[in-house]
This record gives C-alpha cells, sequence and structure tokens, in this order.
C-alpha cells in the first residue's frame, strides 16, 4: 500500500484539516508514515498568516527536493492556506511539486487529483466556497481530545489578515451535522472537544433559519453526557453576546475560558486594522464575560508594531493588558502580507522597535500569568489527564484545568482522558503543580 506523510505548519484549523487529508487518502488505500524517506506521497499543509510560517514550509520543500531526487516516484504537495492564496505561482517557483490544492472543498480533490500522471502538476485553488464533505472519516491521533469543525472563513477583512482570501466568505455547517458530530465522538469515548472557526462566536448568522453560536453551545450540551468538556476558539470580540456569557455561566459543558484577541490596545490602531470596535467596547465584552462567569481565564491575540503604532499607542496596549489580567497572550510583530490593505499603509514601524515592543509585550504578560496562577495555589480544580503533556522520566501526571491551564502533578498513575481532583500547590507563568487528591 502507498505511503504518505503529511506535515503541518499552522494552527488548530490546519491540524484539523491535515487530519482530514489523512482520512480521505486513507479511504484510497494509503497508510501514513513519520518517516518521509518511506512515504510515497509527502504533503505540506501550510499557514500563511505570518510570513514566518511560510519560510518553514519554503526550507522544508528544499529539503524534500533533494529527497525527490534520490526517490523519483514520490510525489510532493503543498495544501491549506498557503497553497490557497499562492495557487500556481508555488509551482513556479518549486516546479518539482506536484499538486498545490486549497482549503474547503478543494482538500476532497486530492484523491482525484493524484489520479493524474506524474510530472503533470496540479492546482486546485479558486476561492472555497462549500466545506469539507460530512461523510469522511477524519483521522485523530489523540482518544480523548478532538477538533470538530463548525465554520469556515471570515467576513471581517482586517486590513491585515489574509483569511478571508485564503479561507474564504464565512459559512457555517448545519447544526445537526455538527450534533451527529459530536455525538459520534462522545460514543468513541472523547472527553473532550474543541470547536473550531475563524471567527467561532459568529457561527450561524448565514443559516436558514439562523442559529445562534449559543444556541448550538446549548445543543450540544444537552446532547453529551456529563463530564464531557466543550472549548471553542478563536472568538471575534464584536460577537460576544449576552446570549453567549449566559451560555457559558450556566452550560455544564462549556469550559471557563475563552481566547478574545484583543491586537491592540488603542482605538486608534484597531480603528486602522479595520477590527469594528473600539478600546472601550472590547473591555465592556470582558466585564460582560467576567460578570457571567467570575473564574473565566482569558487568553489574547497581541500585534506590536502595526503601521502607525506611536510608543503612546503602544503603551495603550501595555495599559489594557493589565486591566484586563490576561491569563496567556500569543503576542506577535507585524507581519505584512501581501495584498492586504496594511502591507501599503505608510509609516511602516521598524523591525528593531518591534521586536523591543515584543519582548516588553512578553515580559509583562509573563508576570500577568503569574499573578493569575499563584491567585490558585491552594485551591482544589478540576484536571482532566492528558499524557501528550507529560514529561519524560518526571514521574509527574499532567493534564489541563476547565480553565485550559496546565498542570503537572503528583500522586497514582491515572488513565488518559480521567478526570481529576488536584490541589495546586505552586506556580510559574506556565504552568500549575499540584497533588492528586482523588479521581472525579
Amino acid at each position: 500500500m502507498p505511503k504518505l506523510k503529511v506535515v503541518t505548519f499552522g494552527c488548530q484549523a490546519n491540524e484539523l484539516d491535515s487530519a482530514r487529508i489523512v482520512g480521505i487518502l486513507a479511504k484510497e488505500g494509503y497508510t501514513f508514515t513519520d518517516d518521509e524517506r518511506e512515504a510515497d506521497l509527502v504533503i505540506l499543509n501550510g499557514c500563511s498568516i505570518r510570513e514566518k510560517a511560510e519560510q518553514k514550509l519554503f526550507s522544508r520543500l528544499g529539503t524534500l527536493q533533494a529527497l525527490k531526487a534520490e526517490n523519483p516516484r514520490l510525489r510532493l504537495g503543498v495544501a491549506g492556506c498557503l497553497a490557497q492564496r499562492a495557487g500556481a505561482e508555488l509551482l513556479r517557483r518549486f516546479p518539482y511539486l506536484d499538486l498545490v490544492v486549497g482549503n474547503g472543498e478543494h482538500l476532497a480533490e486530492i484523491p482525484q487529483l493524484l489520479t493524474i500522471a506524474p510530472g503533470q502538476p496540479t492546482v486546485a485553488a479558486s476561492e472555497p466556497v462549500g466545506l469539507f464533505p460530512e461523510d469522511t472519516e477524519i483521522h485523530r491521533d489523540s482518544r480523548v481530545r478532538a477538533w470538530v469543525g463548525i465554520m469556515e472563513g471570515c467576513d471581517n477583512f482586517c486590513t491585515f489578515c489574509v483569511v478571508p482570501f485564503t479561507r474564504g466568505r464565512e459559512r457555517s455547517r448545519q447544526p445537526d451535522d455538527i450534533l451527529r458530530e459530536v455525538i459520534r465522538l462522545r460514543d468513541a469515548g472523547y472527553r473532550e472537544i474543541t470547536l473550531l472557526g475563524q471567527t467561532v462566536n459568529s457561527y450561524g448568522k448565514k443559516l436558514e433559519p439562523p442559529v445562534s453560536f449559543a444556541e448550538l453551545l446549548r445543543r450540544i450540551d444537552t446532547a453529551v453526557a456529563p463530564g464531557t468538556r466543550v472549548r471553542f476558539t478563536t472568538s471575534y470580540p464584536r460577537d460576544v453576546t449576552f446570549e453567549l456569557a449566559e451560555a457559558m455561566a450556566s452550560l455544564e459543558c462549556v469550559c471557563e475560558h475563552i481566547h478574545l484577541p484583543v491586537q491592540t490596545g488603542s482605538t486608534r490602531t484597531l480603528a486602522r486594522m479595520g477590527r469594528n470596535y473600539t478600546r472601550a467596547e472590547y473591555l465592556e465584552k470582558v466585564t460582560l464575560l467576567r460578570s457571567a462567569v467570575p473564574d473565566l481565564a482569558i487568553t489574547t491575540d497581541i500585534i506590536v508594531g502595526f503601521p502607525g503604532e506611536t510608543d503612546a499607542e503602544f503603551s495603550e496596549t501595555l495599559s489594557l493588558m493589565g486591566q484586563v489580567g490576561f491569563d496567556g497572550c500569543f503576542a506577535f510583530k507585524f507581519s505584512p502580507r501581501g495584498g492586504t490593505p496594511a502591507a501599503d499603509l505608510p509609516d511602516q514601524v521598524p523591525e528593531s522597535l518591534k521586536a523591543e515592543r515584543l519582548s516588553r509585550v512578553q515580559e509583562l504578560q509573563w508576570h500577568l500569568s503569574l499573578d493569575r496562577n499563584r491567585a490558585l495555589i491552594g485551591q482544589a480544580v478540576e484536571v482532566m489527564s492528558d499524557r501528550e503533556l507529560q514529561r519524560r522520566d518526571s514521574g509527574l501526571g499532567s493534564g489541563r484545568t476547565r480553565q485550559n491551564k496546565i498542570v503537572h502533578f503528583r500522586g497514582a498513575s491515572v488513565e488518559e482522558g480521567s478526570l481529576l481532583d488536584v490541589e495546586i500547590t505552586d506556580a510559574t507563568s506556565h504552568h500549575l503543580k499540584g497533588v492528586l487528591i482523588a479521581c472525579v
């Protein structure tokens, strides 16, 4: 049987797409391998949000070119957001590629494209307008945690972002299809399900009839047994509603964590980014959520060095971080993306200043995370054990709280996916330490 290797560069959505690729090619007789030297087909599934992610993929392609010279039967493909954005340009730049496949429904075309004779490269990268077929089995590495895509695309068109161009316009799966997948996962023993979308809480606006994201959460909560955790990412601030806050407060399955990208603390910079909310409006959303869910953990994304960002505007980002007290933050230097309005804005910030600002954001977040984590010392928290987090030869169990905080704990050996009570005894900015009390 032919062998397949898929290499992923990117976020959870890219990881889910890779699982879909493995699943659809398994139906065609491919077996999965970690060794690219024994593979008949290698597909690089790449992100295009930042230049660094693209460069990593290009570097890997260079390595694979040498491998293909040694093994002419090897076929190479690029899939995902990078393939969607660059399309046929990838074939011109890397003529040894065999296929370039974009997002959405295009991923399901891979088996058909592979029937084309080697040496005749193909491209499937027109704008995605559909969804991945519902009847395709998804390959899942974990036995207890699963991603479930509920929507694709984005209608916000932030001035720095390529997602509307690489993932297409916003489109949602039917709620009954999502519920069937969630119930299958529950019945198969999965204990934690993460709902994915580029703006996940914008779900359902274009369905007929419309279905709100909060309503979808209610239906899922009714469908899954007690003890199943439900997470979701990534949320858009404008679409945080009272209904969503109420659902997070009242639904047993929904975890007390939200990833809510702010990008900057300056209203003026937010306007240049096209984010459609102000600093004050973001803070109002935080107040709404924390009033409903007092023990809510909030993580965020921040971009430093957006074109025209002044020292005063950057200081507003630092002050907002302190005001919110984020539990965690993914911070990045602004990366110009060709075809986006921000790439051509005047007053681009020097790289050295971007690096300095990034360092200051990371240092501040280190202290904020440490303070938030130390506040849990002495408390008993629910932890779901997760073998992927365990340290080698440490003798410690590991898992995550409902707030998505990593915990390393001492105690008896436990089965992966078990729900445990752990008393927190110490904390760092990155993780908690504790002692196992009991299985829930």
